[in-house]
Formats: structure tokens, C-alpha cells, sequence
């Protein structure tokens, strides 16, 4: 019964916690800041094992939450838990953006990787012409596009990566992505590609 009334309470002081940030509250940020700061470093650095890197997550996450209180919501969970999640995330998006940096680096090729990864596009990926050809058939994209291909598959950003970096909704960086790839397709094919 006890656990229950301490589980009970510290939901409500994240509600209460919460609700001070959407105000705008600064104490109620330090206040979260010292609460969580060595919990989310704790998380990141276990995932990255670099120092630097879960320093810039930390600050990430704490950012994001000063923009973006409702982002929170006390219904699914504890300030606590999400937070962790959101660094967890967030370091294991900066692994998987370095690991593809290092591909890229030992290949330099700008479409390396959508060979190997099986990509529609990729897949017809096999030979240094055709390389070429694709490469100017990027360059033939419309500005939003080429951008967004670029972010994905020279950067290795996700998605929601490339939505972020455009300060574009998820969905429309989806789209712009398809499109880029569909467009890439038919300029293959156009050229005699199968």
C-alpha cells in the first residue's frame, strides 16, 4: 500500500513538473535538470560509450523537452522512463549515423551502401556507370528532394532524422523520400537500366 501511495505521488509530481515547463517555468527546468541530468547521461554514455557524445545527448534531450513538455505525456508513464527512452533513442540514432559514416568513409562512393542494403534504387546499383548516371540523376532532383535523399543516403539519417534536419513533419520527409527514390527508379530505367 505504501509503494502504491510513493508510485502515486511521484506521478503526480511529474504531472506537476510537467505542467510547470509547458508555462514556461525555468526553476521547474533546473528543478527536472538536476533531478534527471545523471540518469540520462547514465543511459547514453552506456550506449555510446563516449563521454562527449552523452554530453551532447543530454543536452539534447533536456532541450527537447524545454521546447516540447507536451511531448511527455504522464498517462503513458513516468517522467523518469521517458526520459530514459528518449536518450536511449537518441544515442542508439548517433551509433547507427556513425556506423554509417564509417562505411561510407572505407567506400566513398555515394551509393555504396544502397547496394549492399538492397534498396529499390540500389539494387540496380552494380557498376561504376551506372553509379555515375545516378549520381546525376540526384542532381537532376528538385532542390527538397535531392536534400532529403542526401540527408538518407550519404548522411544515413532516418526519417525522422531527415524531418528534423529539413523542419519538415515526418510524413511530408516520407514522401519527399519515395519521391526522390521513385524518381531515381524511373531516371535508371529511363536510361536503360533494369
Amino acid at each position: 500500500m505504501l509503494q502504491q501511495r510513493s508510485i502515486g505521488a511521484a506521478h503526480e509530481d511529474d504531472v506537476r513538473l510537467r505542467d510547470r515547463l509547458v508555462f514556461g517555468d525555468e526553476a521547474a527546468f533546473v528543478d527536472l535538470y538536476h533531478r534527471y541530468r545523471a540518469l540520462v547521461y547514465t543511459v547514453a554514455a552506456r550506449v555510446t560509450r563516449d563521454g562527449r557524445a552523452a554530453e551532447d545527448i543530454t543536452q539534447e534531450v533536456f532541450l527537447t523537452i524545454w521546447q516540447q513538455p507536451f511531448a511527455f505525456d504522464p498517462a503513458r508513464g513516468s517522467l523518469r522512463g521517458w526520459l530514459s527512452m528518449i536518450a536511449h533513442r537518441r544515442a542508439v540514432d548517433l551509433v547507427r549515423r556513425e556506423e554509417t559514416q564509417r562505411r561510407h568513409a572505407s567506400h566513398p562512393r555515394l551509393w555504396d551502401d544502397a547496394v549492399s542494403r538492397g534498396d529499390p534504387v540500389g539494387d540496380q546499383v552494380s557498376d561504376t556507370d551506372t553509379a555515375r548516371r545516378l549520381e546525376q540523376a540526384v542532381r537532376a532532383l528538385p532542390e527538397p528532394l535531392r536534400h532529403a535523399i542526401t540527408l538518407a543516403y550519404l548522411h544515413g539519417r532516418t526519417y525522422r532524422e531527415v524531418a528534423v534536419e529539413l523542419g519538415v513533419p515526418e510524413g511530408t520527409a516520407k514522401s519527399r523520400l519515395r519521391e526522390g527514390l521513385r524518381r531515381l527508379t524511373v531516371a535508371l530505367h529511363g536510361s536503360g537500366q533494369t
